[in-house]
């Protein structure tokens, strides 16, 4: 299903850095999970990636001595990735709205990511109707399948 906005001439210029990417979406660190877009078709797709650094607050206490990115977070990349696939779509007017979860589906961790790895966070927009999206995303590390899921999520305003 489409959203009737004509998706194909929205330009994207790559890759979306940090800033702009702050200027998309609401979250700030601790909890802006993506460093940078580098790949985003409106209204289809977007990859990002995420650089996973010993500094980062859950590792002080997520097995410390053997620190794990939790799979919480890897989900919420691909939500934070997937906001801002929706604001590239919608446009400006989308810039700053909140995006919250409807259903997380399928979720799968299958391989360990810690600190030194780099995500590549790959979403892909399966359907919309009015302000509701539905997702499949998936966390790549080294070329394999760290962790999956399906998700729905809610465009609301602040």
């Amino acid at each position: 299903m489409t959203t009737g906005l004509d998706q194909s001439s929205a330009a994207v210029d790559l890759p979306i850095r940090i800033d702009r990417i702050m200027e998309m979406i609401p979250h700030r660190y601790p909890l802006l999970l993506i460093d940078r877009i580098v790949e985003l078709t409106p209204g289809e797709s977007a990859v990002a990636l995420k650089n996973v650094t010993m500094n980062e607050p859950q590792f002080q206490g997520h097995f410390p001595g053997h620190p794990v990115m939790p799979g919480v977070l890897q989900v919420e990349a691909m939500a934070q990735t997937a906001a801002a696939l929706v604001v590239a779509t919608m446009g400006v007017e989308a810039e700053g709205k909140l995006v919250y979860f409807m259903t997380i589906e399928n979720a799968r961790f299958r391989k360990p990511v810690t600190p030194g790895d780099q995500l590549r966070v790959e979403v892909v927009k399966e359907r919309n109707r009015g302000n509701v999206w539905k997702f499949k995303g998936q966390c790549m590390l080294d070329g394999k399948v760290a962790s999956e899921a399906s998700f729905s999520a809610m465009i609301v305003d602040r």
